[in-house]
């Protein structure tokens, strides 16, 4: 997970585009909203487009349980962990 992890950190500052960010700046337990990064919506709309190309993930349309799985990276890894096995698959193995 640890390494997922990570690899999110990355996408999110090369997706974001995030200036003077490094993987270690970022805390994967801080929260990526009202906090933390301080991501917007409109961060978070082009955060869940890489996140559905890469990952092949569906988000639900409530929205209680998308802000649950963008709530920080550790977060997001987890969702991203548990849609892989749903599908039989391996988390670490991006869309083609």
């Amino acid at each position: 997970m640890e390494q997922l992890e990570e690899e999110l950190k990355v996408m999110i500052i090369e997706t974001l585009k995030l200036e003077d960010v490094t993987p270690k700046d970022i805390d994967a337990a801080a929260p990526l909203f009202n906090g933390g990064l301080w991501l917007d919506s409109i961060d978070a709309l082009e955060l869940g487009v890489a996140l559905q190309k890469r990952y092949r993930l569906r988000f639900d349309s409530n929205i209680a349980e998308i802000r649950r799985h963008f709530a920080s990276v550790r977060t997001l890894a987890a969702f991203i962990a548990d849609a892989a096995k749903s599908r039989g698959g391996d988390e670490k193995q991006p869309a083609e």
